[in-house]
């Protein structure tokens, strides 16, 4: 059960530093963006942000449902994996660490929505923010991808969860665009500061967690 816990806070955490990474937050200003059109009602605002969260962990709990079930109910690779595991997580969360100290070099995609696509967004209404954070979601950058697939979905494997470690993770993906929408809807003039201070803290935040996945990899090792 504390095995559990442990990873449910981890993954929580990681979901949150997916969100605020450079990349991914870009996507969640376009999400913030879309969100803030309907500022002249807060109730709408919510509802969109908390439709953007839902679908952002919609899409990493059929992922985690599908990788995990598949590398488990195999019986050769459930078995490599129950003995190599510790071996090689050490590797993942060293190369994890270093992309995440920026020691790796990694180029950014786009993260603009095409004039084509923001039609579409907007002909489903407040159902658009749902669509936001699937597509969203699935826009995996280098750090995302790192995170998701190199730290965890081997946490998710290791605890046997393929639900609920990835649906923590999501909803750690789209808590800033949950929090910004409470904000817009409750009071507009403080996003500009909250946002500040999150960019402040994404980096020291970054920094640390890199050092400690480079430690922990280097225990495996």
């Amino acid at each position: 059960m504390m095995e559990l816990l442990l990873a449910v806070g981890t993954s929580f955490w990681l979901g949150i530093l997916t969100s605020v990474s450079p990349c991914p937050l870009a996507t969640n200003i376009a999400a913030i963006s879309f969100v803030s059109r309907r500022i002249g009602n807060p109730s709408r605002v919510f509802l969109s942000g908390l439709l953007y969260c839902f679908g952002r962990v919609v899409v990493y709990v059929v992922l985690g449902v599908v990788l995990v079930f598949s590398l488990l109910s195999a019986p050769y690779v459930s078995h490599l994996l129950q003995k190599y595991m510790s071996r090689f997580i050490g590797p993942v969360l060293i190369l994890v660490g270093m992309l995440l100290l920026e020691l790796l070099p990694v180029t950014f995609g786009g993260s603009g929505m095409s004039e084509r696509m923001q039609k579409r967004v907007e002909m489903l209404g407040i159902w658009g923010a749902f669509l936001l954070g699937v597509l969203f979601a699935l826009s995996f950058c280098p750090i995302s991808a790192a995170l998701f697939f190199g730290s965890l979905l081997p946490l998710a494997l290791g605890v046997k969860s393929a639900v609920i470690v990835p649906a923590v993770y999501g909803l750690g993906t789209g808590l800033p665009v949950f929090v910004f929408a409470l904000l817009l809807a409750f009071g507009a003039r403080r996003v500009g500061t909250v946002f500040d201070k999150i960019v402040h803290v994404e980096l020291w935040a970054r920094r640390l967690t890199g050092v400690v996945f480079i430690l922990v990899g280097l225990y495996y090792s």
